[in-house]
């Protein structure tokens, strides 16, 4: 077939030397146009022309040979792995993402919250209702009068330590659900963080205040989206507070920058995310991820911060848009006032010097009830752990001797004379 549709059957079956060469010189080079027969002076150049040309096509034919079965066998190389591929996915469909080291894992988890201890004594003692805060009648009705209204203002607490500004904040918000003219639904969310503990960087790779977006390569995401690489927002608390209240303790202590931050926030009432590798048009970009880098987060909350620090520490840009409430230092009255109702929560009597004497030693609601709890623990190791043991004063100074812990006014004047005592006042 090749020789016919190069032209050259007559010349090969010739007999004539001459029309040979010629017919092999067409059908080696490929070239049907040769028409001139060689001499008998050219045939030994012809001859070594043509087995150069056959040298060429048998050294290319094998090269190609070795290179087709080199990729033959990458093929099924690559078609194996696939099929392995292809397997293994069917398989973690069928079973899942547990395998039997992770299910260990959960069921030690599940065993460890079955086996809690019992409940912290200051949450025992902690106040059910506003009803039992002490002292701060004044800064309860005016927190009540900012937040259960039809519209609710952003609070600082500002007050010593060991008062109730958290109690008071958390209890104010289940009144103000309550309330049928204050805008918070049955389930208003609140979220408590600690001013002390928020951190972030400049280079927004973490923000658990405001969220931040997760680099897919440098950060690590979610597979589905590292794969595509998308990049995928995190939301922080100021969207978990979303139609509720979130509570900031200490917020004088966080970073300026931060409050800065927060601030903006305050006044959208939404959250924006930005990255470099966010595109819009990409088609594998999440509908949801679209909405966030598009729309932002929602944060519309109430903001009641509490802070043991001057006005000063707080950035003058948010004092500007949060009322003030005050809580008053308690007095020792006050704080046996407290001793005896936590006694009460708690189940047990207390001898009739004892809340004076836990008032002597600090002036924090909550450090009484501490001592309290330790001083009841003292009363049930002496009663053998029967319940209902009586706390005497004995438990009371044991453990200030244990803690440490000295009287806030160890001489006090009285209404008789005594040598040797004198007691003044310098201002």
């Amino acid at each position: 077939m090749r020789a016919g549709k190069l032209g050259t059957l007559k010349e090969m079956r010739s007999q004539a030397i001459p029309d040979r060469l010629l017919a092999l010189q067409r059908l080696v080079f490929e070239d049907p146009t040769l028409e001139n027969r060689p001499a008998k002076a050219q045939y030994k150049k012809v001859i070594g022309e043509i087995e150069d040309r056959l040298a060429d096509l048998v050294a290319q034919r094998t090269v190609g040979d070795q290179i087709e079965a080199k990729i033959n066998a990458k093929m099924l190389q690559r078609h194996q792995e696939y099929l392995r591929e292809l397997r293994l996915e069917a398989l973690r469909e069928e079973a899942g993402p547990e395998t039997p080291a992770t299910e260990k894992r959960l069921k030690e988890l599940e065993a460890l919250d079955a086996r809690g201890l019992a409940r912290a004594a200051l949450d025992v003692l902690r106040p059910k209702s506003l009803d039992q805060v002490v002292g701060q009648e004044s800064a309860i009705k005016a927190l009540l009068a900012k937040l259960a209204s039809p519209y609710p203002q952003h609070v600082i607490l500002y007050g010593p330590p060991g008062v109730g500004k958290t109690t008071v904040a958390r209890l104010a918000l289940e009144l103000a659900k309550a309330r049928t003219h204050a805008p918070f639904a049955p389930n208003a969310p609140f979220v408590e963080a600690a001013g002390t503990t928020l951190r972030w960087d400049h280079r927004e790779t973490t923000n658990p205040l405001l969220g931040s977006v997760h680099d897919p390569i440098y950060q690590g995401a979610r597979r589905d989206f590292a794969d595509s690489a998308v990049p995928e927002p995190k939301l922080g608390l100021v969207t978990r507070a979303h139609g509720g209240v979130l509570f900031i303790d200490e917020i004088g202590e966080m970073d300026t920058a931060m409050q800065t931050r927060l601030l903006k926030v305050l006044e959208d009432k939404r959250v924006t995310f930005e990255s470099s590798y966010y595109d819009e048009h990409d088609p594998n970009v999440p509908a949801y991820v679209k909405k966030l880098f598009r729309d932002g987060a929602p944060a519309d909350f109430v903001l009641i911060g509490a802070t043991t620090r001057d006005p000063d520490a707080i950035d003058a840009a948010i004092r500007s848009r949060c009322a003030a409430v005050y809580f008053e230092p308690l007095t020792q009255a006050q704080v046996a006032r407290i001793v005896s109702e936590a006694a009460a929560r708690l189940g047990t009597k207390v001898a009739r010097r004892v809340p004076d004497l836990v008032a002597s030693y600090t002036i924090e609601g909550r450090k009484a009830v501490q001592i309290l709890a330790d001083a009841y623990g003292h009363a049930l190791e002496r009663a053998g752990g029967t319940r209902g043991a009586t706390v005497r004063e004995e438990d009371v100074l044991e453990v200030g001797q244990a803690g440490r812990i000295v009287q806030h006014t160890p001489a006090r004047a009285r209404r008789v004379k005594e040598v040797g005592k004198a007691h003044g006042l310098g201002v």
